[in-house]
Protein backbone atom coordinates (compact mmCIF):
# COMPACT_ATOMS: atom_id res chain seq x y z
CA UNK A 1 0.00 0.00 0.00
CA UNK A 2 1.32 3.36 -1.00
CA UNK A 3 2.17 5.49 1.62
CA UNK A 4 0.28 7.96 1.25
CA UNK A 5 -2.90 6.51 0.94
CA UNK A 6 -2.24 4.12 3.36
CA UNK A 7 -2.17 7.69 6.15
CA UNK A 8 -5.79 8.99 4.19
CA UNK A 9 -6.74 5.55 5.02
CA UNK A 10 -5.82 5.70 8.59
CA UNK A 11 -7.06 9.18 9.15
CA UNK A 12 -10.34 8.56 8.09
CA UNK A 13 -10.59 5.15 10.52
CA UNK A 14 -9.49 7.19 13.36
CA UNK A 15 -11.75 9.79 12.65
CA UNK A 16 -14.14 7.49 12.15
CA UNK A 17 -13.64 5.70 15.30
CA UNK A 18 -13.85 9.68 17.13
CA UNK A 19 -17.02 10.08 15.85
CA UNK A 20 -18.59 6.87 16.95
CA UNK A 21 -17.20 7.49 20.62
CA UNK A 22 -18.46 10.85 20.20
CA UNK A 23 -21.89 10.17 19.48
CA UNK A 24 -22.36 7.38 21.26
CA UNK A 25 -21.66 9.35 24.50
CA UNK A 26 -24.00 11.37 24.68
CA UNK A 27 -27.06 8.57 24.58
CA UNK A 28 -25.57 6.41 26.87
CA UNK A 29 -25.27 9.10 29.32
CA UNK A 30 -28.60 10.37 28.75
CA UNK A 31 -30.20 7.05 28.71
CA UNK A 32 -32.07 4.94 31.59
CA UNK A 33 -33.50 2.25 29.63
CA UNK A 34 -32.53 -0.27 26.82
CA UNK A 35 -33.06 2.11 23.39
CA UNK A 36 -36.51 1.78 22.12
CA UNK A 37 -35.01 0.08 18.86
CA UNK A 38 -31.62 -0.86 17.44
CA UNK A 39 -31.07 1.40 14.02
CA UNK A 40 -29.97 4.32 17.00
CA UNK A 41 -26.07 4.84 16.50
CA UNK A 42 -25.43 3.94 20.20
CA UNK A 43 -27.15 0.12 19.50
CA UNK A 44 -25.03 0.18 16.05
CA UNK A 45 -21.79 1.07 18.03
CA UNK A 46 -22.83 -1.45 20.56
CA UNK A 47 -23.38 -4.18 18.87
CA UNK A 48 -20.50 -4.14 16.41
CA UNK A 49 -18.17 -3.78 19.45
CA UNK A 50 -19.18 -6.30 21.47
CA UNK A 51 -20.01 -9.01 18.76
CA UNK A 52 -16.53 -7.60 16.90
CA UNK A 53 -13.66 -5.72 18.17
CA UNK A 54 -15.40 -2.12 16.71
CA UNK A 55 -16.61 -0.73 13.72
CA UNK A 56 -15.64 0.04 10.06
CA UNK A 57 -17.73 1.75 7.05
CA UNK A 58 -18.27 -1.69 5.45
CA UNK A 59 -19.23 -2.89 9.20
CA UNK A 60 -21.59 0.03 9.67
CA UNK A 61 -23.60 -0.52 5.96
CA UNK A 62 -24.02 -3.97 6.62
CA UNK A 63 -25.63 -3.21 9.60
CA UNK A 64 -27.90 -0.17 8.24
CA UNK A 65 -28.76 -2.29 5.31
CA UNK A 66 -30.29 -5.11 7.45
CA UNK A 67 -32.15 -2.90 9.28
CA UNK A 68 -30.81 -2.29 12.58
CA UNK A 69 -28.02 -3.44 14.94
CA UNK A 70 -30.35 -6.41 16.71
CA UNK A 71 -31.19 -7.70 13.01
CA UNK A 72 -27.92 -7.51 11.81
CA UNK A 73 -26.68 -9.24 14.84
CA UNK A 74 -29.02 -12.20 14.61
CA UNK A 75 -28.47 -12.73 10.84
CA UNK A 76 -24.64 -12.68 12.00
CA UNK A 77 -24.91 -15.90 14.10
CA UNK A 78 -25.39 -17.71 11.18
CA UNK A 79 -22.53 -15.96 9.17
CA UNK A 80 -20.40 -16.64 11.62
CA UNK A 81 -21.46 -20.36 11.92
CA UNK A 82 -20.92 -20.40 8.30
CA UNK A 83 -17.08 -18.97 8.29
CA UNK A 84 -16.52 -21.38 10.70
CA UNK A 85 -17.06 -23.73 8.64
CA UNK A 86 -14.64 -22.77 6.05
CA UNK A 87 -11.01 -22.82 6.38
CA UNK A 88 -9.23 -20.12 7.47
CA UNK A 89 -7.84 -16.80 5.80
CA UNK A 90 -4.25 -16.30 6.07
CA UNK A 91 -4.53 -12.61 4.43
CA UNK A 92 -0.90 -13.31 3.10
CA UNK A 93 0.71 -14.97 6.40
CA UNK A 94 2.54 -18.04 6.53
CA UNK A 95 0.03 -21.13 6.93
CA UNK A 96 2.52 -24.02 8.61
CA UNK A 97 0.74 -23.59 11.87
CA UNK A 98 -2.55 -24.70 10.27
CA UNK A 99 -0.73 -27.72 8.49
CA UNK A 100 -2.04 -31.18 8.65
CA UNK A 101 -1.05 -32.64 12.48
CA UNK A 102 1.16 -35.41 11.37
CA UNK A 103 3.32 -32.64 9.28
CA UNK A 104 3.90 -30.27 12.53
CA UNK A 105 4.94 -33.75 14.25
CA UNK A 106 7.09 -34.80 12.20
CA UNK A 107 9.00 -31.01 11.88
CA UNK A 108 8.90 -30.53 15.56
CA UNK A 109 10.48 -33.78 15.87
CA UNK A 110 12.82 -33.09 13.03
CA UNK A 111 13.77 -29.79 14.63
CA UNK A 112 14.32 -31.24 18.37
CA UNK A 113 16.79 -34.13 16.59
CA UNK A 114 18.49 -31.02 15.17
CA UNK A 115 18.66 -29.41 18.44
CA UNK A 116 20.16 -32.33 19.72
CA UNK A 117 22.51 -33.00 17.51
CA UNK A 118 23.83 -29.46 17.44
CA UNK A 119 24.40 -29.23 21.43
CA UNK A 120 26.03 -32.76 20.88
CA UNK A 121 28.51 -31.25 18.23
CA UNK A 122 29.17 -28.38 20.63
CA UNK A 123 30.26 -30.93 23.35
CA UNK A 124 32.52 -32.42 21.39
CA UNK A 125 34.23 -29.11 20.28
CA UNK A 126 35.00 -28.09 23.70
CA UNK A 127 36.71 -31.74 24.05
CA UNK A 128 38.78 -31.46 20.81
CA UNK A 129 41.64 -29.17 20.05
CA UNK A 130 41.08 -25.83 20.45
CA UNK A 131 40.07 -24.20 17.01
CA UNK A 132 42.50 -21.24 15.46
CA UNK A 133 41.29 -18.21 15.94
CA UNK A 134 38.80 -17.10 13.11
CA UNK A 135 40.48 -14.64 10.08
CA UNK A 136 39.88 -10.64 9.86
CA UNK A 137 37.48 -10.03 7.29
CA UNK A 138 36.53 -6.31 6.44
CA UNK A 139 33.40 -4.80 7.84
CA UNK A 140 30.26 -5.09 5.97
CA UNK A 141 28.76 -2.57 3.98
CA UNK A 142 25.84 -2.69 5.49
CA UNK A 143 24.16 -5.26 7.72
CA UNK A 144 21.70 -7.47 6.09
CA UNK A 145 17.85 -7.21 6.89
CA UNK A 146 17.11 -9.05 9.60
CA UNK A 147 15.36 -12.23 8.85
CA UNK A 148 11.26 -12.44 9.19
CA UNK A 149 10.05 -14.38 12.62
CA UNK A 150 7.36 -15.29 10.90
CA UNK A 151 8.51 -17.85 8.21
CA UNK A 152 10.61 -21.07 8.85
CA UNK A 153 14.34 -20.11 7.18
CA UNK A 154 15.46 -23.16 8.61
CA UNK A 155 14.86 -26.40 10.86
CA UNK A 156 16.18 -24.68 13.75
CA UNK A 157 13.33 -22.06 13.34
CA UNK A 158 10.23 -24.15 12.96
CA UNK A 159 8.89 -24.02 16.44
CA UNK A 160 9.36 -20.44 17.07
CA UNK A 161 7.91 -19.48 13.38
CA UNK A 162 5.07 -21.44 13.53
CA UNK A 163 4.29 -20.38 17.39
CA UNK A 164 4.48 -16.50 15.94
CA UNK A 165 2.93 -17.26 13.31
CA UNK A 166 -0.20 -18.46 15.66
CA UNK A 167 -0.34 -15.11 16.99
CA UNK A 168 -0.10 -13.14 13.60
CA UNK A 169 -3.28 -15.02 12.70
CA UNK A 170 -4.82 -14.22 16.01
CA UNK A 171 -4.43 -10.36 15.51
CA UNK A 172 -5.39 -10.19 11.55
CA UNK A 173 -8.86 -12.33 12.43
CA UNK A 174 -9.25 -10.08 14.94
CA UNK A 175 -8.94 -6.48 13.50
CA UNK A 176 -9.66 -7.46 9.76
CA UNK A 177 -13.29 -8.25 8.90
CA UNK A 178 -12.63 -8.97 5.41
CA UNK A 179 -10.60 -11.87 6.66
CA UNK A 180 -12.75 -13.35 9.72
CA UNK A 181 -16.19 -12.80 10.53
CA UNK A 182 -16.30 -10.65 13.85
CA UNK A 183 -18.33 -12.63 15.79
CA UNK A 184 -16.54 -15.43 14.86
CA UNK A 185 -13.34 -13.95 15.66
CA UNK A 186 -14.81 -12.60 19.16
CA UNK A 187 -16.17 -16.68 19.62
CA UNK A 188 -13.62 -18.16 18.92
CA UNK A 189 -11.18 -15.88 21.51
CA UNK A 190 -13.89 -16.74 24.08
CA UNK A 191 -14.00 -20.53 23.70
CA UNK A 192 -10.01 -20.63 23.89
CA UNK A 193 -10.13 -18.31 26.98
CA UNK A 194 -12.33 -20.80 28.34
CA UNK A 195 -10.88 -24.09 26.95
CA UNK A 196 -7.17 -22.41 27.10
CA UNK A 197 -3.54 -24.16 26.29
CA UNK A 198 -0.34 -21.81 26.80
CA UNK A 199 2.61 -21.59 24.33
CA UNK A 200 4.40 -20.90 27.51
CA UNK A 201 4.79 -24.84 27.59
CA UNK A 202 7.31 -26.13 25.10
CA UNK A 203 5.70 -29.10 23.96
CA UNK A 204 2.60 -26.90 23.03
CA UNK A 205 3.92 -24.49 21.25
CA UNK A 206 3.71 -26.25 17.39
CA UNK A 207 0.28 -27.16 17.82
CA UNK A 208 -1.13 -23.99 19.19
CA UNK A 209 -2.01 -22.14 16.40
CA UNK A 210 -3.49 -25.33 15.18
CA UNK A 211 -5.74 -25.92 17.94
CA UNK A 212 -7.13 -22.11 17.52
CA UNK A 213 -7.95 -22.55 13.71
CA UNK A 214 -9.11 -26.18 14.19
CA UNK A 215 -10.55 -27.31 17.59
CA UNK A 216 -11.56 -23.81 19.24
CA UNK A 217 -12.75 -21.83 15.59
CA UNK A 218 -14.21 -24.84 13.81
CA UNK A 219 -16.36 -25.60 17.24
CA UNK A 220 -17.09 -21.95 18.40
CA UNK A 221 -20.78 -21.50 17.20
CA UNK A 222 -21.39 -25.31 17.30
CA UNK A 223 -22.97 -27.82 20.41
CA UNK A 224 -20.67 -27.75 23.43
CA UNK A 225 -20.24 -31.28 23.57
CA UNK A 226 -18.58 -31.14 20.34
CA UNK A 227 -16.10 -28.55 21.15
CA UNK A 228 -15.18 -30.50 24.61
CA UNK A 229 -14.73 -33.10 22.92
CA UNK A 230 -12.27 -31.86 19.95
CA UNK A 231 -10.29 -29.58 22.84
CA UNK A 232 -9.62 -33.31 24.99
CA UNK A 233 -8.55 -35.02 21.84
CA UNK A 234 -6.16 -31.97 20.56
CA UNK A 235 -2.70 -32.70 20.96
CA UNK A 236 -1.87 -28.91 22.66
CA UNK A 237 -4.61 -29.92 25.36
CA UNK A 238 -3.26 -33.57 25.68
CA UNK A 239 -0.17 -32.00 26.00
CA UNK A 240 -0.60 -28.80 27.99
CA UNK A 241 -2.52 -30.56 31.08
CA UNK A 242 -0.45 -33.90 30.88
CA UNK A 243 -2.74 -36.09 29.89
CA UNK A 244 -0.55 -38.25 27.78
CA UNK A 245 1.12 -39.28 30.92
CA UNK A 246 -1.69 -40.51 32.82
CA UNK A 247 -2.07 -44.20 32.55
CA UNK A 248 -3.83 -46.75 34.78
CA UNK A 249 -1.50 -47.48 37.87
CA UNK A 250 1.57 -49.20 37.90
CA UNK A 251 1.60 -49.48 34.23
CA UNK A 252 5.16 -50.70 32.78
CA UNK A 253 6.42 -47.96 30.37
CA UNK A 254 10.00 -48.84 29.52
CA UNK A 255 11.88 -49.25 32.77
CA UNK A 256 9.60 -47.91 34.97
CA UNK A 257 5.86 -48.42 36.72
CA UNK A 258 3.68 -45.48 36.29
CA UNK A 259 -0.17 -43.95 37.40
CA UNK A 260 -2.42 -41.29 37.29
CA UNK A 261 -2.13 -37.87 36.16
CA UNK A 262 -5.03 -35.96 37.39
CA UNK A 263 -4.05 -32.47 35.71
CA UNK A 264 -6.67 -32.91 32.83
CA UNK A 265 -9.71 -34.09 34.57
CA UNK A 266 -9.62 -31.56 37.49
CA UNK A 267 -9.58 -29.03 34.93
CA UNK A 268 -11.82 -30.51 32.82
CA UNK A 269 -14.69 -30.56 35.63
CA UNK A 270 -12.88 -27.23 37.72
CA UNK A 271 -12.84 -24.75 34.56
CA UNK A 272 -14.04 -26.53 31.54
CA UNK A 273 -17.40 -27.37 32.76
CA UNK A 274 -18.93 -27.46 36.36
CA UNK A 275 -17.09 -24.85 38.06
CA UNK A 276 -15.17 -25.02 41.25
CA UNK A 277 -18.85 -25.04 43.09
CA UNK A 278 -20.09 -27.38 40.76
CA UNK A 279 -21.07 -30.28 43.07
CA UNK A 280 -17.88 -32.15 42.43
CA UNK A 281 -15.15 -34.00 44.62
CA UNK A 282 -11.53 -34.83 44.70
CA UNK A 283 -12.54 -38.46 44.38
CA UNK A 284 -14.36 -37.31 41.27
CA UNK A 285 -11.73 -35.88 40.09
CA UNK A 286 -9.54 -38.87 40.58
CA UNK A 287 -12.22 -41.28 38.93
CA UNK A 288 -12.37 -39.16 35.99
CA UNK A 289 -8.82 -39.37 35.37
CA UNK A 290 -9.22 -43.18 35.56
CA UNK A 291 -11.70 -43.10 33.01
CA UNK A 292 -9.36 -41.23 30.78
CA UNK A 293 -6.31 -43.13 31.05
CA UNK A 294 -5.26 -44.24 27.70
CA UNK A 295 -6.11 -41.34 26.14
CA UNK A 296 -2.87 -39.80 24.15
CA UNK A 297 -1.45 -38.23 21.12
CA UNK A 298 -1.17 -39.71 17.72
CA UNK A 299 1.49 -38.44 15.94
CA UNK A 300 0.44 -40.69 12.60
CA UNK A 301 -3.14 -39.48 13.01
CA UNK A 302 -5.24 -36.94 10.86
CA UNK A 303 -6.23 -35.36 13.98
CA UNK A 304 -3.29 -36.03 16.24
CA UNK A 305 -4.93 -38.47 18.84
CA UNK A 306 -4.50 -42.36 19.51
CA UNK A 307 -6.07 -44.37 22.28
CA UNK A 308 -3.85 -46.65 24.12
CA UNK A 309 -5.60 -49.65 25.15
CA UNK A 310 -2.56 -51.06 27.27
CA UNK A 311 -2.86 -48.12 29.05
CA UNK A 312 -6.44 -47.66 30.12
CA UNK A 313 -7.88 -48.92 33.82
CA UNK A 314 -10.47 -51.21 32.59
CA UNK A 315 -12.02 -51.14 36.35
CA UNK A 316 -15.34 -50.01 37.66
CA UNK A 317 -15.62 -45.67 38.09
CA UNK A 318 -17.59 -43.58 39.41
CA UNK A 319 -18.11 -40.10 38.33
CA UNK A 320 -20.97 -38.11 40.04
CA UNK A 321 -23.02 -41.13 40.42
CA UNK A 322 -22.57 -42.50 37.04
CA UNK A 323 -21.01 -46.14 36.49
CA UNK A 324 -18.40 -46.26 33.86
CA UNK A 325 -15.82 -49.18 33.03
CA UNK A 326 -15.75 -52.68 34.55
CA UNK A 327 -15.51 -54.22 30.95
CA UNK A 328 -12.40 -56.55 30.86
CA UNK A 329 -11.57 -55.43 27.03
CA UNK A 330 -9.57 -52.38 27.56
CA UNK A 331 -10.17 -51.77 23.59
CA UNK A 332 -13.54 -50.02 25.17
CA UNK A 333 -12.20 -47.40 27.53
CA UNK A 334 -11.77 -44.46 24.26
CA UNK A 335 -15.86 -44.60 24.57
CA UNK A 336 -15.62 -44.55 28.55
CA UNK A 337 -14.15 -41.29 28.07
CA UNK A 338 -16.31 -39.75 25.46
CA UNK A 339 -19.27 -40.54 27.50
CA UNK A 340 -18.22 -39.18 30.62
CA UNK A 341 -16.98 -35.99 28.12
CA UNK A 342 -20.48 -35.56 27.40
CA UNK A 343 -21.93 -36.40 30.59
CA UNK A 344 -20.10 -33.75 32.11
CA UNK A 345 -21.32 -30.78 28.57
CA UNK A 346 -24.61 -31.77 29.41
CA UNK A 347 -24.57 -30.89 33.20
CA UNK A 348 -26.85 -28.44 34.59
CA UNK A 349 -23.79 -26.91 36.82
CA UNK A 350 -21.80 -26.42 33.46
CA UNK A 351 -25.22 -24.99 31.57
CA UNK A 352 -25.06 -22.18 34.37
CA UNK A 353 -21.40 -21.67 33.89
CA UNK A 354 -21.03 -21.31 30.55
CA UNK A 355 -24.26 -18.92 30.82
CA UNK A 356 -22.62 -17.21 33.18
CA UNK A 357 -18.91 -16.16 31.25
CA UNK A 358 -21.07 -15.58 28.24
CA UNK A 359 -22.88 -12.93 29.85
CA UNK A 360 -19.43 -11.60 31.70
CA UNK A 361 -18.26 -11.86 28.22
CA UNK A 362 -21.05 -9.53 26.00
CA UNK A 363 -23.12 -7.83 28.56
CA UNK A 364 -21.66 -7.46 32.14
CA UNK A 365 -18.90 -7.94 35.06
CA UNK A 366 -22.09 -8.97 37.21
CA UNK A 367 -24.67 -9.70 34.52
CA UNK A 368 -27.90 -9.82 35.37
CA UNK A 369 -29.34 -12.99 37.19
CA UNK A 370 -32.51 -13.02 34.91
CA UNK A 371 -30.25 -13.22 31.79
CA UNK A 372 -28.15 -16.06 32.77
CA UNK A 373 -30.99 -18.12 33.85
CA UNK A 374 -32.58 -17.25 30.26
CA UNK A 375 -28.94 -18.24 28.82
CA UNK A 376 -28.51 -21.53 31.32
CA UNK A 377 -32.19 -22.81 30.06
CA UNK A 378 -31.31 -21.94 26.01
CA UNK A 379 -28.11 -24.18 27.11
CA UNK A 380 -30.24 -27.19 28.52
CA UNK A 381 -32.64 -26.92 25.69
CA UNK A 382 -30.67 -26.72 23.06
CA UNK A 383 -28.20 -29.54 23.59
CA UNK A 384 -25.43 -26.85 24.15
CA UNK A 385 -25.78 -25.39 20.87
CA UNK A 386 -23.82 -21.72 21.18
CA UNK A 387 -26.20 -20.16 18.27
CA UNK A 388 -29.41 -20.70 20.61
CA UNK A 389 -27.30 -18.84 23.36
CA UNK A 390 -26.25 -16.25 21.35
CA UNK A 391 -29.69 -15.71 20.09
CA UNK A 392 -31.00 -15.65 23.29
CA UNK A 393 -28.41 -13.16 24.14
CA UNK A 394 -28.48 -10.72 21.83
CA UNK A 395 -32.89 -11.03 21.75
CA UNK A 396 -32.19 -9.81 25.42
CA UNK A 397 -32.83 -6.35 26.94
CA UNK A 398 -29.79 -6.79 28.63
CA UNK A 399 -27.71 -7.02 25.89
CA UNK A 400 -28.68 -3.48 24.54
CA UNK A 401 -29.30 -1.75 28.02
CA UNK A 402 -26.43 1.31 28.13
CA UNK A 403 -26.20 0.85 31.46
CA UNK A 404 -24.15 -2.56 31.34
CA UNK A 405 -20.56 -1.20 30.60
CA UNK A 406 -17.46 -3.72 30.21
CA UNK A 407 -13.61 -3.31 30.51
CA UNK A 408 -11.35 -3.50 27.37
CA UNK A 409 -8.82 -6.44 27.87
CA UNK A 410 -5.31 -5.61 26.53
CA UNK A 411 -5.96 -7.83 23.81
CA UNK A 412 -9.64 -6.32 23.28
CA UNK A 413 -7.77 -2.95 22.87
CA UNK A 414 -4.77 -4.15 20.90
CA UNK A 415 -7.39 -5.73 18.61
CA UNK A 416 -9.75 -2.72 18.63
CA UNK A 417 -7.27 -0.37 17.33
CA UNK A 418 -6.01 -2.42 14.89
CA UNK A 419 -9.49 -2.58 13.25
CA UNK A 420 -10.28 0.79 13.48
CA UNK A 421 -6.80 1.72 11.59
CA UNK A 422 -7.69 -1.23 8.80
CA UNK A 423 -5.47 -4.16 10.34
CA UNK A 424 -1.56 -4.47 10.75
CA UNK A 425 0.13 -3.14 7.41
CA UNK A 426 3.23 -5.75 7.78
CA UNK A 427 5.34 -7.56 9.94
CA UNK A 428 6.29 -4.78 11.33
CA UNK A 429 3.34 -3.84 13.18
CA UNK A 430 2.50 -7.01 13.98
CA UNK A 431 5.66 -7.30 16.42
CA UNK A 432 4.87 -3.88 18.17
CA UNK A 433 1.15 -5.08 18.81
CA UNK A 434 2.64 -8.61 20.02
CA UNK A 435 5.57 -6.58 22.29
CA UNK A 436 2.91 -4.21 23.84
CA UNK A 437 0.55 -7.35 24.43
CA UNK A 438 4.07 -8.61 26.17
CA UNK A 439 4.48 -5.89 27.82
CA UNK A 440 0.97 -5.77 29.14
CA UNK A 441 1.29 -9.43 31.02
CA UNK A 442 -1.12 -10.78 28.62
CA UNK A 443 1.07 -12.38 25.51
CA UNK A 444 -0.77 -13.46 22.90
CA UNK A 445 -1.64 -17.74 23.03
CA UNK A 446 0.63 -17.40 26.22
CA UNK A 447 -0.06 -17.93 30.06
CA UNK A 448 -0.75 -17.57 32.65
CA UNK A 449 -4.47 -16.62 31.32
CA UNK A 450 -6.80 -17.79 34.77
CA UNK A 451 -9.77 -19.31 32.64
CA UNK A 452 -12.15 -18.45 36.11
CA UNK A 453 -11.42 -15.21 36.12
CA UNK A 454 -11.38 -11.60 33.98
CA UNK A 455 -10.29 -8.12 34.32
CA UNK A 456 -12.96 -5.76 35.92
CA UNK A 457 -13.47 -2.44 34.99
CA UNK A 458 -11.95 0.13 37.61
CA UNK A 459 -14.68 2.87 39.21
CA UNK A 460 -15.05 5.71 36.82
CA UNK A 461 -13.43 4.15 34.13
CA UNK A 462 -15.12 4.07 30.56
CA UNK A 463 -17.24 1.12 29.23
CA UNK A 464 -15.01 -1.05 27.02
CA UNK A 465 -17.29 -1.24 24.33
Amino acid sequence: MPSSSRLLSRRHALRLAAWGAAAVTAPWARASNPPANTTDTAAIWRALSRLGYGPTPALIAQVQQAGGAQAWALAAIDAAFAASQAPIQLGGLPGDFDAPLPEIFERTAAERKARREQREAKGNAVAGPTAPPPAMTAPASAAPPAPSALRVTEPLRYIAAVARQSAAWKLLAASRPDLEHPLLARMSEFWFNHLNVSIDKGTVRPFAGHYQAQAIRGHALGRFEHLLLASARHPAMLYYLDQVQSVAEGTLQGPQRRGLNENYARELMELHTLGVNGGYSQSDVRELARVLTGWTVGPRQPDGFRFAPRGHDTGVKTVLGQRFGGNPDPRTGEAEGVAAIRMLAAHPATARRIALRLAQWFVADAPPPALVGELASSFQSSGGDTRALLRTLVGSSAFWDPAHNLFKTPYDYASSALAATGGPQDEREINQTLGLLQNAGRACCAGPRPTATRPTAPPGWRPRR
